[in-house]
């Protein structure tokens, strides 16, 4: 089928080649269509001015604002030592709040003259803060005379002005005027909703939607515009999910029922407790969907230490018992041994099949990754092409061509945002007939994300923590205003381990790596630097300070990523076996370390990790019978958005609670986090959390749509836009790479 030429047009042909190359390198905006579907992020009124208390740090802002005063120092510095470096200092108003602008060198001049007391413009560039003031250090900007007739009605149309996602190579008023050239090809854009649900909805016409977004007369332009895009994105990408279930419905699967007193049954009969409800429960959905003809599709939440690993492996159990082969998938090998070693340890002798002491009903468990020896590679995949192992625990080495299993009946996958549908394929092939799933992850989903990202997925939720976790307490360091808290804080580290207990430093960055450190290029000091914000606390300094300094005397560790894997474990060994006082690490512990007596944790610059991250390294402590204690160590001043951030974790353990406050404060290009990082993100105005309605009643018309009409014969707007969807975001949505 053609797709339709006019927005499919190459922006370079259009706007040009230079305008063009910043549009697809800053924004990945490559077609008009591309160019149409970049909204604005929100509107200014003409005559009205942004409220600047409530601009977020360190992100490129656009606002309207009023100049108050502009002051020009001169000084002496080492390119001008006769005192001729200049430096204007102009503060802009909405009113209540100020800003500060700052312009040096020959930049100066221009402003100078233009930015006098009681201008109106727009301004453009990055908020930092510098001697604890905000600021926008040489921002570009553009004056709103409106002298000129035919700029302000041409360019804006009644008294909106959209303000765009930008980017420093691309301010949102030179945005603003491409869009005006592109404006006219939104008459041809095809409408991928069915009219049946467009009319029954009142929903406006694609063209006049993507009109009314650009150029709005009034706010109800606005909000016509909005509801109608959101059913567009939400319904497009719930007809892709809801083809990918009907599709997996289709398929054939081997029913696995349990045999009676076999395997599981003597695991469940030495289980030195009762599982909690949840997991009873839960363990039933799943026993459940095995028993059917389908292949099971289902994804496991559960926060960390609620037993999701325990709910998996007697799955996996009940299928070798009922004659087939199980398989989990780890995204690390660190996370694949951790699981090969705590799963063995739970079977004990069970799993021992084929040697001495082994249990009647005994299978072998074999781990598979990337960097075991031959010998001990080619054993493993011996054990599984006989059967003899009825569990294989790996990485992705597992789905490598050369694997072959004898009879593969479940394949488990650990945190399903690294694997996507591609290797769940390449996995599928390996079983007579597609093998039943079962995603697991540890990061809480609200539900209108599990619908949309995870869309062809039943869920199951484990939302209580066995009984004997201990409650974790969560607190605020504020190290720039409150120096003595951080000291403290080291205090309390201290108290921990004198009580005869561990803890965990988490840092952002590890600290070794040339690439890591500052870009050269920025090296050079001046005033107009000393704004920029130091590099992000290091593994190996922190440790070292530590060492020598607060903490003096303890034994401390390192662990991160780039070291061998053999010296990770062995670090992890001597702190599991309590060698180790404290551990100072970066986020590979984010995922499956167990030490119950480490208690305490301290995150440095906290401000650096997103809210579900904090919530998941804070899962790390209090595994044991005494209280966890998780200090969030911050230099970010009380107002801003970070700090909020931070206190919004320390005042709650709810992980879906946090959940939802993580995506109500992420940008609209960020709404899912890790489910979809990487490219932009293809919801532009729906927002998961606030648009639960749409995407629900939307996914119930696309499987309504779906079962009458699997292949879409009478919609190609549907079709075309589905393509669209399926090429643009195929590693983000679908392969949740």
């Amino acid at each position: 089928m053609d797709l339709v030429p006019a927005l499919e047009e190459p922006l370079k042909k259009v706007l040009g080649p230079a305008t063009a190359k910043v549009m697809a390198e800053h924004l990945g905006l490559h077609t008009v269509g591309d160019l149409l579907h970049h909204y604005p992020r929100r509107y200014e009124e003409r005559g009205q001015l942004t409220h600047l208390a409530d601009l977020p740090m360190d992100e490129h802002v656009t606002v309207v604002a009023m100049v108050a005063d502009a002051r020009l120092h001169t000084f002496a510095s080492a390119k001008a030592p006769r005192g001729k470096g200049q430096r204007l200092e102009v503060t802009i108003t909405d009113g209540s709040g100020r800003l500060q602008l700052v312009f040096f060198g020959n930049g100066v001049h221009k402003p100078h003259k233009e930015l006098l007391p009681g201008t109106r413009a727009m301004f453009a560039g990055k908020v930092s803060v510098f001697n604890r003031r905000l600021q926008l250090a040489h921002p570009a900007y553009e004056l709103l005379s409106g002298d000129d007739p035919a700029e302000s009605v041409e360019t804006w149309a009644g008294t909106l002005i959209p303000l765009y996602p930008a980017t420093a190579k691309l301010e949102s008023w030179k945005i603003g005027k491409a869009v005006q050239i592109v404006l006219p090809s939104a008459q041809e854009a095809l409408d991928p909703l069915p009219p049946p649900l467009r009319e029954g909805r009142g929903l406006v016409s694609l063209p006049e939607a993507l009109l009314k977004i650009h150029r709005p007369h009034t706010k109800a332009d606005i909000a016509a515009a909005r509801d109608r895009l959101k059913w567009d994105e939400a319904f497009v990408l719930q007809v892709a999910l809801a083809r990918r279930r009907h599709a997996d419905a289709l398929l054939p699967a081997v029913a696995r029922r349990p045999a009676p007193d076999g395997l599981l049954t003597a695991f469940d009969d030495r289980l030195p407790f009762t599982l909690t409800d949840g997991q009873q429960k839960v363990s039933r959905e799943i026993f459940d969907d095995l028993a059917t003809e389908h292949p099971m599709h289902r994804l496991l939440q559960g926060e960390v230490g609620s037993g999701k690993t325990m709910v998996a492996l007697r799955a996996m159990l009940a299928v070798v018992d009922a004659g087939g082969q199980a398989a989990m998938l780890a995204p690390t090998e660190v996370l694949a041994q951790q699981h090969h070693r705590s799963i063995t340890e739970m079977m004990g002798e069970l799993a021992e099949g084929g040697m001495l002491g082994g249990a009647d009903h005994a299978t072998k468990v074999v781990l598979l990754t990337g960097s075991m020896g031959t010998a001990a590679r080619r054993q493993a995949m011996l054990d599984l092409v006989t059967g003899d192992a009825g569990i294989v625990i790996g990485t992705h080495a597992l789905i490598e061509d050369k694997v072959q299993f004898h009879d593969l009946g479940l394949v488990v996958v650990d945190e399903q945002h690294r694997f996507g549908v591609e290797q769940r394929d390449a996995l599928r092939g390996k079983g007579k007939q597609p093998p039943h799933l079962l995603v697991m992850t540890a990061t809480p989903i609200p539900r209108t994300v599990a619908m949309t990202v995870f869309g062809d997925l039943e869920t199951s939720v484990l939302d209580q923590l066995p009984a004997g976790r201990s409650p974790i307490a969560t607190h605020v360091v504020p190290a720039a205003d409150k120096p003595h808290f951080l000291a403290r804080a080291w205090e309390r580290v201290r108290e921990e381990v004198g009580n005869g207990h561990q803890a965990y430093v988490v840092c952002p960055r590890i600290g070794d790596d040339i690439d890591e450190a500052a870009d050269p290029k920025k090296a050079k000091k001046s005033a107009e630097d000393e704004a920029e914000k130091r590099p992000p606390l290091a593994v190996l300094d922190v440790a070292d300070h530590l060492a020598k300094g607060p903490l003096n005397g303890l034994r401390v560790e390192v662990l991160h990523g780039r070291m061998h894997p053999d010296d990770k474990d062995a670090v992890m060994r001597r702190f599991a076996a309590g060698d180790t006082d404290v551990l100072v690490a970066t986020t590979v512990i984010e995922v499956g370390v167990n030490v119950p007596n480490a208690t305490a944790m301290v995150i440095m610059d906290a401000d650096r990790f997103g809210v579900s991250q904090l919530h998941q390294l804070r899962g790390r402590v209090g595994r044991g019978s005494a209280p966890g204690l998780c200090l969030l160590v911050t230099e970010m001043p009380e107002a801003s958005a970070a700090r909020q951030r931070l206190t919004a974790v320390a005042a709650t353990l709810d992980g879906f609670e946090l959940s939802r406050i993580d995506l109500e404060q992420r940008r609209e290009g960020d709404v899912l986090g890790q489910a979809q990082s990487g490219a932009r993100s293809s919801l532009r105005v729906l927002a998961v959390i606030e648009d639960e309605e749409i995407i629900a009643e939307a996914r119930e018309e696309a499987t309504a749509l779906v079962a009458r009409d699997p292949e879409l014969t009478d919609l190609p707007g549907l079709r075309t836009a589905l393509d669209a969807l399926l090429d643009e975001e195929r590693e983000q949505y679908l392969e949740k790479g």
